[in-house]
């Protein structure tokens, strides 16, 4: 595989959040971003950007379940999971193209 191919791998395997809830959208990008980020540089880089959205979006989550007491988390948990979705894909589908993606928020806690 390319490392294109690898960055893009980085992003969608958070997706694996399907196959194990609650933390597989941080365990997908965790093992791509620990197999590869030697060999490429640029994996290195788009595993760290995927992982901190991933935390952050999981941080978000939990804030949103815990909002549930009062209904806004329902609402809140839907707008999350969207959001996730929809960058991941956008973030696949620019580093397919070569290009780096940086998402719009997210906590810089792996550097």
């Amino acid at each position: 595989m390319t490392e294109k191919n690898w960055m893009t791998l980085c992003h969608l395997s958070a997706l694996a959040m399907f196959i194990i809830p609650g933390i597989g959208n941080i365990i997908g990008p965790l093992v791509v971003w620990l197999l590869k980020k030697d060999e490429f540089p640029a994996v290195d880089t788009e595993g760290k950007e995927a992982l901190n959205f991933q935390i952050t979006v999981t941080i978000a989550l939990s804030v949103s379940w815990i909002l549930s007491l009062v209904l806004i988390g329902f609402v809140l948990i839907a707008i999350v999971g969207l959001a996730n979705i929809v960058f991941i894909v956008l973030a696949a589908i620019e580093t397919s193209n070569g290009r780096p993606y940086r998402y719009p928020f997210k906590l810089d806690l792996i550097k």
